[in-house]
């Protein structure tokens, strides 16, 4: 670790943190506090994703989609209008839409085969903007003048990466230009992101044999055919599935780093209160 005790953190004139956990327990709001204070630089990984990496693909989705209607197809095939993504930090919906749900087409759902090629093309985006990391880190100080970096990691970043190999390509960047700092969350921290997904299923990605197994299995238990798989009902019955396959993958990667927990982190109001958080980590560690 590049901050091995409080005194070292605290002290540092360069900070640098990788956040990452559970999407929904912090790892954006603390990015948009820190970096609303003028020192910190906020790299966020679904960002860099939905743009650099994926805004092609998002576009010619919804150029596609838009080709269907003959009164758009015109304008479209002469240059009459454009059609992109408008990402934010704080809206991914051009990503997750493009990433979709498997299932039935008539409620909005992709062949599976289609399915899994665009969580393929997830894959390669997230591995690549996490390996750009450090090059951000090293802009923010040299082109922009700030002292402290923060990533704000997407929460898949368990399923891109081997937590139990020493070596793995992505942790080995990132521990070696910054600190590893796990959003842990309780039971009914997990309890309610189940509840706010219910209400509101979006697209996410999953580790390969992971959603293989799970398509599989949830067809068995519904008796449903990859045609009839009603989008919505598959990714809520896989989500909690999903936030339990994830934990020991989080676990293992916060071995390289520190932990800090989600009652933790909502008492963090300003830049002082998070130093402190994560030296008492450091000093927990």
């Amino acid at each position: 670790m590049i901050y091995k005790t409080a005194e070292d953190w605290l002290n540092a004139p360069q900070k640098r943190v990788v956040l990452f956990g559970m999407s929904g327990l912090g790892k954006t709001y603390l990015s948009n506090m820190l970096r609303d204070t003028g020192q910190w630089f906020h790299y966020s990984v679904d960002y860099r994703i939905g743009t650099r990496y994926m805004g092609e693909l998002i576009a010619d989705n919804a150029k596609a989609h838009a080709m269907q209607v003959p009164f758009l197809r015109e304008l479209l095939m002469t240059d009459s209008i454009y059609i992109g993504s408008n990402i934010t930090f704080d809206n991914l919906a051009p990503l997750s839409t493009y990433l979709g749900k498997p299932g039935d087409p008539a409620k909005g759902g992709l062949p599976f085969d289609a399915y899994r090629q665009r969580q393929t093309e997830h894959r390669g985006a997230e591995i690549a903007a996490m390996l750009d990391t450090e090059r951000f880190a090293e802009r923010a100080v040299s082109l922009y003048g700030y002292p402290h970096f923060v990533c704000d990691t997407s929460g898949s970043i368990c399923e891109v990466v081997d937590p139990e190999d020493a070596d793995d390509p992505v942790l080995g960047t990132l521990e070696d230009m910054a600190l590893l700092v796990w959003l842990k969350g309780d039971e009914a921290h997990r309890d309610e992101l189940v509840r706010r997904f219910d209400r509101a299923p979006k697209p996410m990605y999953y580790q390969p044999d992971f959603l293989s197994a799970a398509w599989d299995a949830y067809q068995a238990e519904t008796g449903a055919t990859e045609e009839s798989v009603d989008p919505d009902a598959f990714v809520r019955w896989t989500y909690a599935r999903a936030l339990d396959h994830r934990q020991p993958r989080y676990e293992a990667m916060a071995r390289r780093g520190v932990t800090v927990t989600a009652d933790e982190v909502a008492k963090v109001t300003d830049a002082q209160s998070f130093d402190a958080m994560i030296a008492k980590a450091l000093e927990a560690r």
